[in-house]
Order: structure tokens, then sequence, then C-alpha cells
């Protein structure tokens, strides 16, 4: 610490502030880069389930779309046929997430956006994947239980760790009520779920960062 910082007590609360600030702004941005990631995660795994994919193209057609699109994105890591998979699993468990164009088509253009944003600030977009994935193998396709246990992972600001813990107790039963209506604002800055989400190596590979930022 500087000499000023450790005199001056006008100084010293403000550069705590500014401090504070980038936290927030940080965790804001690795939110929308979560959101953008995930709102894609749900339209292919949307496009996967309305194209009755296995029927039409047989037992492979995971094995597939998981080596053209590493083919044709070879910077991603994301297309394995597990992940694939997952992303199927978190479409049908909420079908009514989005409502955007199929990937082929630009969902990011204003016109296609639903009104007031309301649709985008649904909060299974603004926790990790990885936590995403937990609540999926957990609660299969108990709809009101998976938000219940969105919704607390945002209020608490849950770790992975955490989210697993609870969700192998009784709490969403004990509680006798699911919440549908989600909390809308972001985790605790100094929660472990905002640590995680900053630095969620799902969001660096999204971006093509994930060899130097790892």
């Amino acid at each position: 610490m500087s000499e000023l910082i450790k005199k001056d007590e006008y100084y010293r609360e403000w550069i705590q502030s500014i401090s504070k600030e980038f936290r927030k702004s940080q965790l804001k941005a690795a939110v929308k880069v979560n959101e953008q990631m995930l709102q894609f995660y749900w339209i292919l795994g949307r496009d996967i389930s309305s194209m009755n994919s296995v029927s039409r193209y047989g037992t492979d057609f995971y094995n597939n779309v998981s080596k053209d699109l590493t083919e044709l994105l070879p910077d991603v890591k994301s297309f394995s046929v597990t992940n694939l998979r997952y992303m199927v699993w978190f479409y049908e468990l909420y079908p009514n997430a989005l409502n955007l164009p199929q990937v082929g088509v630009d969902y990011t253009e204003e016109s296609n956006l639903p009104q007031a944003g309301v649709e985008f600030e649904t909060p299974i977009f603004k926790i990790p994947w990885g936590h995403n994935k937990l609540i999926i193998d957990k609660c299969k396709r108990e709809y009101d239980k998976a938000c219940f246990f969105v919704n607390e992972t945002l209020k608490n600001g849950w770790s992975r760790a955490v989210l697993l813990n609870f969700l192998d107790t009784d709490l969403f039963e004990r509680k006798g009520m699911a919440v549908t209506n989600f909390n809308k604002s972001l985790p605790p800055v100094k929660s472990d779920l905002a640590q995680q989400i900053t630095k969620d190596p799902y969001n660096f590979d999204f971006l093509t960062l994930r060899q130097n930022y790892d």
C-alpha cells in the first residue's frame, strides 16, 4: 500500500470504493458473457431436440455434430458429445426460457430480441454452466425444483460444492414451495458463486480464450 492510503482517510475511502465498483463491473461483464453462452447452449439444445435427431439421422448423430462443430470451430472445446446432450437436457428442463430464432439466424439482431429484455433476465442464464449441469443431474425433469435451486444459488452465492450438498438434501421439500418468480439480482460480489463465474473456463472457451487464460 502507498503512504497516501495510510495517511489520508478520504483518499483511502475513494480507492476502496473504486475497487468495489471494479469488482461489480467485472461480475456484470462475466454474467453477460455467461448469459450469451447459455442462451446459445439453450438454442442449440432446442434445435437438436426439435430435429428428432436420432430417429432422423441415426445413433451417431451426436458424434457427427461434435466432430463437425469441433472441425469448424477448432478453438472451442465445448462441443463434446456429453456437453451436447446436456444442452438438450437444458432446453428440455426449461423449454420456455427463450423465444429466439434458430442458431443459423442472427439472434443478436435487436429486432429479434424479446421486448424490454425480460427474457434475457432469466436467472438460469446467470449461473455458471457447471451449476446448471448439477441441477440438471439432480432435478431431472422437475422444473419447480430446478427453479428453486437456481434461485437459491443466486440469492446465496453458492459455489458448486455447496449447491451439490444442498441438492442431496430435502431442502426443496422442507421449504414446501417452489420459487418460480426468480430473483433478478446479481450474485453477491464477494460470494463463491461470483468468484467461480468470473473464472469459469466455459466462459473463456466461449470467447476462445481458454488456451491463454487457463
